[in-house]
């Protein structure tokens, strides 16, 4: 699944070519997604200009002055920039056509995305209103996340993965974090200190924006805007290497299951 480097390096390669931008076409081929496309959205969207595009968590919002696009990625989904209209294939199910002539497709094998819209605020969307804090924000600190983990015996893992807590640390990036962070996944959050949570923040922020940086990660799906991949999964320490030696310590990196999401850390580096 697309996570927040892959998001924000998504909206970095599509703005150029869509700001101040007017929509001259919209085309929906395909509106059976996770939330149904409006069967109106190709006359919703005719002669609205793109004046900004912004990013809240894994959700990308394409403002016009009417309204705001919602788009979410999904499992599988990419949004790519075109210059000509090349023929769509199976599962390009959206484009946007503006009068510069570029073409904003968007492609979900999966349909577990989104394409909404919203007239008004969009940030209270019920999908966008609870979100946590932005992992990249200043706000994002040690000391909020202990006052979050207070009476919270869940794995540290999966705390950090609460949108409802901090938004868009997915299992690539919570992995590796705790890793840098020398924190054992399954510890209770309410066991760590001040400090060890300072710790796994300045880890989680390093490694989003490196992986931003890298243009994101690609496992298996995952492609930016301009059609290439993510290259940040060179750079991956744990994630998706149970049973290789550990970089730091050589170890035998091992593998646990935490809500239902596969965890590999190293049981000499990460301490409880």
């Amino acid at each position: 699944m697309p996570e927040l480097p892959e998001v924000e390096t998504t909206l970095r390669g599509i703005l150029p070519h869509i700001e101040k931008q007017t929509i001259s076409k919209a085309v929906v081929r395909e509106r059976r997604f996770r939330w149904p496309i409006p069967s109106n959205m190709p006359q919703i969207l005719l002669g609205k200009m793109i004046v900004n595009v912004e990013r809240r968590a894994k959700y990308l919002l394409l403002k016009t002055h009417e309204g705001t696009i919602i788009i979410h990625l999904g499992m599988s989904g990419h949004l790519r920039i075109l210059t000509n209209d090349q023929p769509h294939l199976k599962h390009d199910h959206v484009d946007i056509v503006f009068h510069n002539k570029k073409i904003l497709r968007f492609t979900d094998p999966r349909r577990f995305g989104a394409f909404l819209w919203i007239e008004g605020d969009p940030y209270g969307h019920s999908l966008l209103k609870n979100l946590g804090i932005e992992p990249l924000t200043r706000g994002f600190t040690g000391h909020y996340l202990w006052l979050r983990a207070q009476g919270r015996i869940v794995p540290i893992k999966s705390f950090l993965m609460d949108n409802k807590i901090v938004t868009g640390i997915g299992n690539i990036y919570a992995t590796e974090a705790l890793f840098e962070a020398g924190i054992y996944p399954s510890a209770p959050a309410n066991s760590l200190s001040v400090e060890r949570l300072e710790y796994l923040v300045k880890s989680s922020k390093q490694i989003l924006r490196l992986a931003i940086k890298r243009g994101g990660t690609t496992l298996k799906d995952f492609i930016n805007s301009d059609g290439k991949p993510g290259y940040f999964s060179s750079q991956l320490k744990v994630y998706g290497r149970a049973g290789l030696p550990c970089v730091i310590c050589h170890a035998i990196l091992q593998l646990m299951q935490i809500g239902q999401r596969s965890t590999v850390y190293c049981k000499r580096c990460q301490r409880r």
